[in-house]
């Protein structure tokens, strides 16, 4: 007769011992030792450098104009780690930004208020991402050819009702709200709406069972819906999210350099989804957290910055956004492909006394 051993469970799979190594380290160590704080700090350094070492980085213009420059990438950096995180990726943004730009000056040059063109272009943007999201989520396309066909599509729009003219006389009260700033200080007033949509996204993927569907759709979309997620709505939404957070970039690019044109903020999407992919996202999907990507955004910037003030050719820049990019992706390959050589860690060891008490009922 056999006595139930008292030895903690093992779970075993395929021959393997299931490891929690990660989830039982302490909560500081979880918090501190992760990408995206490896980003922030990153970011910190080349800050401090900056700062320190480039001349006139530390200007209050040279902030003002940073926090410009980097503040429709951070808009829709938002809504796009959302997008990623699913599995998905959406390459028209600067598409979108394009046309409710020319939107705006299109119907402002035809006679209509600067309050009426500004909410047309938003709902333009509206309808971009809710064409990319039907096609994507209920259609099933896959949205990497879904949206570079869209791409061209809105840009071609765009580049169709304006031609090679560009629309530039805007009444200078709208043209404050993209140049101005917060009083007398260097943030620019864009600054109060990306706070307000950084708070908003923050609470809708960490804070909320909407954000817990997202995580899963993007570590398996079929176990997702087994346990009640409605993945097609969840991808539909946020492409509408994407579409409407890159109308309102659109419309801040043209009032802030005063102009719509078809080939505005051409370009833009590698910026965006490069700082998605460098703040820790993972072009796979599952993984990733706003406040890495937010740093991958300000690192970008700070080293675009930091380079025109050091008169370096643009195209450094370009070439360092590429290598990071790239990096982004290969190195957290690197790295699980060593984890995964090195075979799982065991986190419990075998209980003596138990051992011996089943050998001892046994006999």
């Amino acid at each position: 007769m056999t006595s139930a051993s008292t030895s903690p469970p093992v779970t075993e799979m395929a021959g393997t011992t299931t490891s929690y190594a990660d989830h039982s380290a302490p909560l500081w160590r979880r918090l501190l030792f992760t990408r995206e704080m490896a980003i922030i700090a990153l970011t910190a350094a080349l800050v401090a450098y900056a700062w320190l070492g480039v001349e006139n980085f530390a200007g209050p213009l040279t902030v003002k104009y940073l926090l410009q420059d980097v503040a429709p990438i951070l808009l829709i950096a938002l809504p796009m780690t959302l997008v990623i995180v699913t599995g998905e990726i959406d390459l028209s943004v600067a598409s979108v930004m394009g046309l409710s730009s020319v939107v705006v000056g299109f119907l402002f040059s035809h006679g209509v208020g600067m309050g009426v063109a500004v909410l047309a272009a938003l709902v333009v943007g509206v309808l971009c991402g809710a064409l990319n999201g039907f096609l994507v989520a209920y259609l099933q396309l896959p949205s990497l050819a879904v949206t570079i066909g869209t791409l061209a599509l809105f840009r071609g729009i765009a580049v169709g009702l304006l031609g090679t003219t560009a629309v530039t006389n805007f009444p200078e009260g709208w043209r404050e709200l993209g140049t101005g700033t917060i009083g007398e200080s260097p943030i620019p007033l864009v600054m109060i709406p990306f706070v307000l949509l950084a708070i908003a996204f923050s609470l809708l993927l960490h804070f909320s069972t909407f954000g817990r569907g997202v995580y899963d759709i993007g570590l398996n979309k079929e176990a997702a819906h087994f346990t009640g997620v409605n993945v097609a709505r969840t991808k539909f939404i946020l492409f509408v999210l994407c579409g409407t957070v890159a109308g309102l970039a659109g419309i801040y690019f043209t009032l802030r350099f005063g102009t719509s044109r078809g080939d505005n903020a051409t370009g833009l999407e590698l910026q965006v989804i490069a700082a998605v992919l460098l703040g820790g996202v993972s072009i796979f999907g599952g993984t990733g957290r706003l406040h890495g990507v937010l740093a991958g955004v300000v690192l970008i910037g700070v080293v675009a910055s930091a380079l025109r003030l050091e008169q370096i050719n643009v195209n450094a820049t370009n070439i360092i956004i590429g290598l990071l990019l790239i990096a982004s992706v290969v190195v957290p390959q690197v790295i699980a492909a060593v984890r995964t050589r090195r075979g799982p860690r065991k986190t419990s060891r075998p209980n003596p006394g138990a051992q011996h008490g089943s050998a001892a009922a046994g006999v």
